[in-house]
């Protein structure tokens, strides 16, 4: 795995141009590819493809569904070309802006659209062999989360929790019936399913045509008021009225001092490990299906997890259990052959974790901008520290921009740190290109760069501010904004790092 020098670049699909206010699979994401291509790149690497909720501040990392993939990166464009909708289905679409997403108006469009695409298909979609053939394979999960989609819409978007309890409880007979009372708009979520899987599998297909691998991402917890607990209420520390006993969070750091809390319910990791880790082997079953390899979030979790009680209003109180790591990973390696996963090791990393990721050979994450620290002896993100099997990157989704950091971030004694490295004078105006040669150059075999340090962009294109609820996952590209020259100045540092 990634045993070869390469690199590739970070972008969100929800943040290329579209006509249609949010980035999706349509003809932009196929430039996009062409733009890695003439670059020099071998890695395009995403978020999170599920689902986003409003009310969870539209992050790819909190979703009903672990395995559904999301309706808003469907492609009208691609839509027309098919024959699901006809152009004159998006003449009453608004005029959205280029730089950000506006998700609640754009869920209304797509919904409009999707509902649109279902009716003029509604009459044959029983016959089309291609969505029997995908309703079949992925029954393992579609099954239910097309159902629980059809519950969330006949009961307003109430919980799971508070659901009649025949149906909290999955009693056989009364979800028997209640499959077949909603059975039409179980069909239309099957339905928009299949476009989304329909999509993505063709721009896979153009990516592998182009030698570019995706690296996809996925979130070590689930949400409570979804699909996967409301459907697998064993797997999670859950009490008799299937609340949450313990929830997930980390303690408190040096960067907070009530430490975070997630509130995510935490697994079961001995009913886990009785069913083989049926649950855990399904899932990424499907995320190797759609992505060539893997970041795992939040890694540190799969070796021992901090769990708080479930009243507790901070994560200040609670405790480190440990999970079965080395038999979990046992299993899922001799289940897969191939395992390609990075594990986000970002933040303070006990030995344990070291020993785990060491044994198995999982590459880890590095991010320069953490690189500069005055005391830098035991930072694993300086420079000169960095190893061949690992994940460097300028920084992530969850950072500021090159620019950003230089600007608002970096101390003095940061910059005199950058500048003894560098060899010579900062000027704003590059130094995004002096931390992208830095990081082509260095001995890691592989480098991710976000899209927004290629381009030199300012704290205004961050992507997510962590324990912020506002403005995050917002900001697009604009349409026209990779030109050649930019092509050019990135294929050329990719050469100087042999990485093309």
């Amino acid at each position: 795995m990634m045993e070869n020098r390469r690199s590739g670049v970070l972008l969100h699909i929800t943040s290329l141009p579209s006509l249609y206010g949010i980035g999706d699979l349509g003809p932009e994401a196929y430039r996009f590819v062409d733009f890695l291509f003439a670059s020099g790149q071998h890695y395009w690497q995403i978020l999170p493809l599920t689902s986003t909720n409003p009310a969870l501040g539209n992050s790819p990392y909190s979703s009903f569904s672990v395995f559904g993939g999301n309706p808003l990166l469907i492609s009208p464009q691609l839509l027309i070309e098919d024959g699901f909708i006809r152009q004159q289905d998006l003449e009453f679409s608004d005029v959205f802006p280029e730089d950000k997403v506006l998700y609640e108006k754009v869920r209304i469009f797509k919904d409009k659209i999707l509902e649109q695409a279902y009716q003029n298909h509604k009459y044959r979609i029983m016959k089309d062999a291609d969505f029997n053939i995908f309703c079949e394979e992925n029954a393992y999960w579609l099954e239910d989360h097309s159902l629980f989609v059809a519950l969330k819409l006949k009961f307003e978007d109430k919980p799971w929790k508070k659901w009649p309890q025949e149906i909290r409880d999955r009693e056989k007979q009364t979800l028997k019936k209640i499959r077949k009372d909603l059975e039409e708009n179980i069909l239309i979520e099957k339905f928009r399913q299949y476009l989304f899987h329909k999509q993505w599998r063709a721009l896979r297909q153009y990516c592998q045509q182009k030698n570019i691998e995706i690296i996809g991402d996925l979130p070590i917890y689930v949400h409570y008021d979804s699909v996967d607990v409301w459907a697998n209420p064993k797997i999670f520390k859950l009490d008799e009225n299937k609340l949450p006993t313990f929830v997930s969070g980390v303690p408190p750091d040096y960067f907070s001092a009530k430490g975070q809390l997630w509130r995510n319910p935490v697994y079961d990791w001995d009913y886990l490990k009785k069913t083989d880790y049926a649950w855990w082997k399904a899932r990424f079953k499907k995320n190797f299906h759609d992505c060539d390899v893997l970041r795992v979030d939040h890694f540190r979790g799969f070796v021992a997890f901090w769990e708080v009680e479930r009243h507790r209003r901070t994560a200040i109180t609670g405790a480190w259990v440990n999970a079965p790591a080395e038999d979990f990973f046992n299993a899922l390696i001799s289940y897969f052959k191939q395992f390609p996963i990075i594990a986000e090791d970002l933040g303070i990393i006990t030995d344990d974790v070291k020993a785990v990721m060491k044994k198995f050979g999982f590459p880890g994450m590095r991010l320069l901008l953490f690189g500069f620290e005055e005391d830098d002896k035991g930072n694993m993100n300086a420079p000169h520290n960095l190893i061949e099997n690992c994940i460097v990157y300028t920084g992530t989704h969850d950072n500021n921009t090159v620019r950003g950091w230089f600007e608002h971030e970096a101390t003095e004694k940061h910059k005199l740190k950058l500048k003894k490295v560098l060899k010579k004078e900062l000027v704003l105006e590059t130094i995004h290109w002096d931390l992208i040669d830095l990081a082509m150059t260095s001995v890691a075999r592989t480098v991710v760069i976000p899209l927004q340090d290629i381009l030199g962009l300012d704290s205004s294109a961050r992507m997510n501010t962590p324990s912020t609820k506002k403005d995050n996952w917002l900001w697009r590209l604009r349409s026209g904004a990779l030109t050649s020259e930019i092509s050019l100045k990135l294929l050329e540092a990719t050469k100087k790092g042999n990485r093309v």
